[in-house]
């Protein structure tokens, strides 16, 4: 795929940019710099072109983690007070 195929996005997401750059457009920014800043939005906004595969965590995941960080937590507060306090 050469570089600026937008062969790998979705229909909504080549809408988008096309709307984005009319808008560019009707504040008087040149049709090649609108473009580039309506694919750049779109881009920061949606992550690129088409994914394949769902990053999300599955719910024990996260369980697991909370699990974790609360632990954590825990173990700082005994360790602070434990921990004799330095005076100026």
């Amino acid at each position: 795929m050469p570089r600026g195929d937008k062969s790998s996005y979705s229909s909504r997401q080549k809408r988008k940019a096309a709307h984005i750059e009319e808008g560019y457009e009707r504040r008087g920014v040149s049709k090649k710099t609108a473009a580039k800043r309506a694919w750049a939005t779109v881009n920061k906004q949606e992550g690129g072109g088409v994914k394949k595969k769902s990053t999300k965590k599955s719910a024990s995941t996260r369980k697991t983690g909370r699990k974790k960080t609360a632990s954590k937590k825990s173990s700082r507060k005994i360790a602070r007070k434990s921990a004799p306090r330095s005076r100026r």
